[in-house]
């Protein structure tokens, strides 16, 4: 745990959350809770020991936590003061206190947390259901994000890929309970290599002690009374955000977004489909395309050495400034 804490930020305390099992830290990693009016954060760091480096936030996807950044972080410490955050409701934070997991809710969290720590203007970064949000947060607060890359966005999409379909169906009320009776006998690792075969492009990349600690966090998750709570809302929360018109249309909120981004697409996504990578780099002004064809929908843990040389490019032009 850090000892140093941002004003607003205490260390993580039994009371902050429900306790089933502790969470797991990286070597390098530090956890911190972010104490914020109606809910609590938990915090992701790699403190480096370098002073002046330009602040950095992760925003993880639906079902996901901070530790979905853990392969990217590292290699990019020596540029970036990064920080990753877990979602009210997922990894170990909370439930918010207003019960909100809109894609609006989750945004306004992010800028609690930025605003409370002083921390913005960031290079903000998220995956799927973080890509819709942090859309929605340089959209609605240039002010906050000096450059911003999506891995993956849940941006809305005409025509839904069929692998897709399920997640999606977690939205319809009675879905999540059928679900979860029909999977009451499924192990941990079968809900892991479940999951995994949705997200990657190639499951087999997943190293063995990389699918104990996912099997591991999965048993965690499992036993948190919350946690198809917010799995269920959240998917709802997208599905909510993709029927949206006008102004708060993702897309069109996408046309308003100022900072420079970095879009990166799998083409072996099953979740957001690969022919939505054009419609993206021509919505975002001043955007910049990475494409993967062997990825699935988490390329910045199947390829992070690829997201993070294409990020280290946009920092380059962008003067580190």
């Amino acid at each position: 745990m850090s000892s140093t804490e941002l004003p607003g930020v205490s260390a993580v305390t039994a009371a902050a959350a429900p306790k089933v099992a502790a969470v797991r830290v990286a070597e390098g990693e530090e956890l911190r809770s972010a104490a914020l009016p109606g809910l609590t954060l938990t915090v992701r760091s790699r403190p480096s020991g370098r002073t002046g480096l330009p602040p950095a936030l992760y925003v993880h996807g639906l079902g996901g936590s901070s530790q979905n950044w853990s392969a990217l972080m590292p290699l990019l410490e020596d540029v970036l003061d990064g920080e990753a955050i877990d979602l009210p409701g997922f990894g170990d934070s909370p439930p918010p206190d207003d019960g909100n997991y809109s894609v609006t809710g989750h945004a306004r969290a992010v800028i609690h947390y930025l605003d409370a720590g002083g921390r913005g203007p960031v290079h903000l970064i998220g995956n799927s259901l973080g890509g819709a949000v942090t859309t929605r947060v340089a959209a609605a607060r240039p002010d906050l994000v000096r450059t911003l890359t999506l891995v993956s966005p849940a941006l809305p999409e005409l025509r839904v890929q069929r692998s897709a379909v399920p997640t999606a169906l977690l939205a319809v009320p009675g879905i999540a309970s059928l679900f979860t009776r029909f999977t009451k006998e499924w192990s941990a690792e079968q809900r892991t290599r479940g999951v995994l075969a949705l997200c990657y492009g190639d499951p087999a990349r997943v190293s063995e002690e990389g699918l104990r600690n996912a099997v591991e966090e999965m048993e965690r998750r499992m036993q948190l009374p919350y946690f198809w709570d917010a799995m269920t809302r959240s998917a709802r929360g997208i599905v909510d955000a993709y029927t949206l018109g006008g102004q708060h249309g993702l897309w069109r909120q996408a046309e308003r977004v100022l900072a420079p981004t970095l879009l990166v697409y799998g083409g072996r996504d099953q979740l957001i489909s690969y022919r939505m990578a054009r419609k993206a780099a021509a919505a975002f002004r001043d955007s910049r395309l990475l494409t993967l064809p062997d990825a699935g929908h988490v390329a910045m843990m199947e390829y992070p050495e690829a997201v993070a040389q294409a990020f280290r490019e946009l920092l380059d032009d962008c003067g580190r400034s």
